[in-house]
């Protein structure tokens, strides 16, 4: 039976937990990331319009997934949790040039968002036989 691991990256450029929870849960082949919204390595909410806090949300999540030598092409999954649904063409437009021709699987649910966010990403990866632990 193999063993869920837990990773938190405090001290980071990746933004603290603000929560009960960890960056990331690595089961299996898959790595699961917890939701980010647009939020500054101190954890300071970032603002912005949805374009703007779309592309933060992004570089969170690549940020995370390098950690397991991962990239957004190893995405299989991913949730886009959108505040006001008319942002869907923006944030869909930010999401497209990021992911490029590798798109996951996707939900873009209408939900309240924390801190007056517009928009925040949850992911699943898999990493196959790139089994070797984490980089800081």
């Amino acid at each position: 039976m193999q063993a869920i691991e837990r990773y938190s990256f405090p001290d980071t450029t990746i933004p603290k937990a603000y929560g009960a929870y960890s960056h990331a849960v690595v089961a299996g082949d898959f790595v699961f990331l917890s939701g980010q919204i647009a939020r500054h390595a101190t954890g300071e909410f970032a603002g912005g319009d949805v374009a703007s806090q779309t592309k933060c949300c992004i570089e969170i999540v690549v940020d995370i997934l390098r950690r397991f030598d991962l990239t957004l092409a190893d995405v299989v999954r991913c949730t886009v949790y959108l505040a006001a649904i008319e942002d869907f063409p923006t944030m869909n437009a930010v999401f497209a040039e990021a992911f490029g021709t590798t798109f996951p699987a996707r939900s873009t649910p209408q939900v309240q968002m924390p801190y007056g966010a517009k928009v925040g990403l949850e992911v699943t990866a898999f990493r196959g036989s790139r089994r070797h632990g984490t980089q800081s």
